[in-house]
């Protein structure tokens, strides 16, 4: 007679088409982050999924950011619960990106917009969850909260808190973010924080009058060298001038120029220097007359180390070797997540235990096809050694 772990493992091996047939509708649903009817689309059909499958559901509701998503499975307030958790928006916000780049299986891997990030690992969640009732699991009840607007820090919405206090006194957390394909597992990411600079001149025509010109450019240039300066490998804050732009023509001098600086921190308090700096660095006037203007447009922080992190990390690591799937390492990275908000509530996370794969956020992203069956026995493998 088989027990739970064999019985799950069997639903996952005898739903791989079912599995696959999800992840293709969910990438088909164009949910880029500032596209709030797709992302209201992609999470109103979770919704009915966790809703079909017993959870008590309800869809979170923004005006000016995409909906999300939280369902229930027993009773969370008297039971002792585990947090699955992602995000069902992605990074590419023309509503027609799945109509030129569809979702396609080739040679064992999947493309399509946010098969990686993180299409995939919102169905290995809702499999494994699956699984885990269909084997009769009751040990301890679930949460399921899958956000629509995680790509640009939950900006325009108060879900970060929302989450928060539905996160609190859970035993464990999934993050079902991108995985790596070399197997490791996040136990701790950098914070970030996004602004945009702007500097106003004065345009002229450069060869009738240059010298009344107050070349909005030059300034802006200038500022961002001394932005670039302030990155601290010893701290681990980087700070990356990532876009720049101004001016209308070659012959007048150009009155307007903006950039987009993306920070990567790991300590809070070497964040808030920063902060301080780049004040200064706005108030600071190369060229006389022009002005400058910092507008703050996304950030999140950092998921912190617990030691609970590393503890679930270990159980999660024996199910990997157990099984012969590898031996997968806890690693640090620059990118974020909402295992934040786990970690800040005090719950022990493990985050990228979605599929696996690489090059997300750019088009030629793609998911390791097998990793979706893979990773799915091991989150099982997990919960009921917990």
């Amino acid at each position: 007679m088989m027990g739970i772990k064999e019985n799950a493992f069997a639903y996952i091996d005898a739903h791989r088409s079912e599995m696959l047939k999800m992840w293709e509708e969910l990438v088909s649903i164009d949910s880029g982050s500032d596209y709030k009817p797709g992302v209201d689309k992609v999470v109103a059909k979770v919704a009915g999924i966790l809703t079909d499958m017993g959870g008590k559901t309800g869809i979170v509701e923004h005006e000016n950011a995409g909906n999300a998503v939280v369902s229930e499975f027993g009773d969370c307030k008297t039971r002792p619960f585990i947090v699955l958790t992602g995000h069902l928006d992605t990074v590419f916000s023309d509503p027609e990106t799945t109509k030129k780049r569809p979702f396609t299986i080739k040679e064992g891997r999947a493309y399509g917009p946010g098969a990686l990030d993180m299409k995939g690992g919102v169905t290995l969640a809702i499999h494994g969850l699956q699984a885990l009732q269909n084997a009769g699991f009751d040990k301890y009840a679930f949460k399921v909260v899958f956000a629509g607007y995680e790509e640009t820090g939950h900006k325009n919405s108060d879900l970060a808190e929302t989450m928060m206090a539905e996160f609190k006194g859970a035993l464990a957390a999934f993050d079902f973010e991108t995985g790596f394909m070399n197997d490791n597992v996040v136990v701790e990411r950098k914070g970030f924080y996004r602004f945009i600079m702007e500097t106003f001149g004065r345009s002229v025509h450069a060869g009738n009058e240059p010298e009344n010109g107050r070349n909005a450019i030059v300034e802006l240039a200038r500022k961002a060298v001394d932005i670039d300066a302030l990155t601290d490998w010893n701290t681990g804050t980087t700070i990356n001038v990532g876009t720049i732009e101004g001016g209308t023509v070659a012959n007048a001098v150009p009155a307007y120029a903006r950039m987009e600086v993306d920070v990567r921190y790991l300590d809070p308090a070497d964040f808030e220097k920063k902060k301080e700096q780049f004040e200064v660095i706005v108030g600071k006037v190369y060229i006389k007359d022009v002005t400058t203007k910092m507008t703050p447009v996304a950030g999140l922080e950092p998921m912190v180390r617990l030691d609970g992190n590393m503890k679930l990390f270990d159980v999660y690591k024996s199910v990997y070797e157990e099984e012969g799937f590898g031996s997968p390492e806890p690693i640090l990275v620059g990118g974020g997540s909402d295992a934040t908000y786990t970690t800040k509530v005090g719950v022990p996370t493990v985050c990228a235990v979605g599929v696996k794969g690489g090059l997300n956020h750019t088009v030629d992203e793609f998911a390791d096809v097998e990793s979706l069956f893979m990773r799915a026995k091991v989150f099982i493998g997990t919960v009921l050694k917990l």
